[in-house]
């Protein structure tokens, strides 16, 4: 039986790696099962390429890691085309978010990088910097969305969920206490289809089990608080954590710290930023997460967003890489993290 529990705010705020997929992108790999190429990963802006145009970029919060990495990105590349940008912090705020819409239709900006977290509010928001061609990072921006860039949810949750799954079964044999969701109903598909696949990959190899979904629990003080809640109902010691983005799986290892109890917690996470690599290197009851490279963002948005003012057809959607990241391999692909 699934138990949906709300113990902290109303609206759960969505982040990064909380990406939501545009209808076109619901389908994540073509034919062949291969994932579509992003064909701007591999190049980036071209110099100068972006001279004479005005983009504005709406951040969806520069206090989140994942979007600070994001925004760096953005910037870095938007210099290298000498493209003319107006970026404005909505502080994860839906208030703040149409205030940079505005901020933007004022500066009679061309085109949009958007990176706003609330789905419902998008056509209010497009309205406000009227409706100029959008790039969309991670968030689906209707009506003005020309095409999405961010991550393959329904697959990088699978890719997790199968790790976390596998490692029941090799351990455990599948003999486990319960399967805890921490989610973000208010990130609309990116929830359905990042979670689904967490769940569809862990069926790989295990049945779910006594299943409880936290919503709101995408930011780490609602997840430490929503977990301390739940850990005295879950006496076991084979609980398994999954979370949409690091930030929840950051607070369900807080509560289980705090209560005594980080023996009795595995979690399998998304998003593989900073803030989760000592976690992922160093803790053994950290089994993997799926990194989505935000660092590498603005390689993809920016010479999108100039083509797109150029007149050509882009065809989306431009998916980020993935890959499952655990302790046998993060200091590989991120040599900075740092020793145990």
């Amino acid at each position: 039986m699934i138990e949906r529990l709300r113990m902290s705010r109303g609206a759960a705020i969505a982040i990064a790696g909380l990406l939501v997929l545009t209808p076109a992108a619901v389908v994540a790999q073509d034919a062949t099962g291969a994932q579509p190429e992003n064909p701007y990963a591999a190049t980036g802006a071209i110099p100068g390429s972006g001279e004479g145009k005005r983009v504005g970029y709406i951040s969806l919060g520069e206090n989140v890691p994942f979007v600070k990495l994001v925004s760096d990105g953005i910037r870095e590349q938007a210099a290298i085309a000498g493209l003319e940008l107006t970026d404005c912090d909505s502080k994860v705020l839906v208030e703040e978010a149409l205030a940079c819409g505005q901020l933007l239709g004022a500066r009679q900006v061309e085109g949009v990088i958007n990176f706003q977290v609330f789905q419902d509010s998008s056509p209010e928001i497009c309205a406000s910097y009227g409706g100029v061609p959008t790039v969309a990072i991670d968030i689906v921006q209707p009506p003005c969305e020309t095409v999405f860039m961010g991550a393959n949810n329904h697959e990088a949750g699978r890719l997790s969920g199968a790790a976390i799954g596998k490692y029941a079964k090799d351990t455990w044999d599948c003999d486990y206490t319960a399967y805890v969701s921490l989610e973000s109903a208010a990130s609309g598909q990116a929830n359905t289809d990042r979670m689904g696949g967490f769940r569809d990959g862990f069926k790989e190899y295990c049945d779910l089990v006594n299943e409880t979904i936290l919503d709101g629990a995408d930011r780490t003080d609602p997840a430490l608080e929503q977990m301390s809640n739940l850990l005295p109902a879950l006496p076991g010691n084979r609980i398994v954590v999954v979370a949409i983005n690091e930030d929840g799986i950051l607070g369900a290892l807080g509560a289980a710290r705090t209560q005594g109890r980080e023996a009795d917690v595995f979690v399998a996470g998304q998003g593989a930023d900073p803030s989760a690599w000592t976690d992922i290197a160093c803790n053994p009851q950290y089994i993997a997460t799926v990194a989505y490279f935000p660092e590498r963002y603005g390689r993809t948005v920016v010479p999108a967003i100039i083509d797109i003012l150029d007149g050509k057809t882009v065809e989306g959607p431009l998916f980020t890489a993935h890959e499952v990241i655990d302790r046998t391999n993060i200091r590989e692909v991120y040599p900075d993290t740092l020793p145990c």
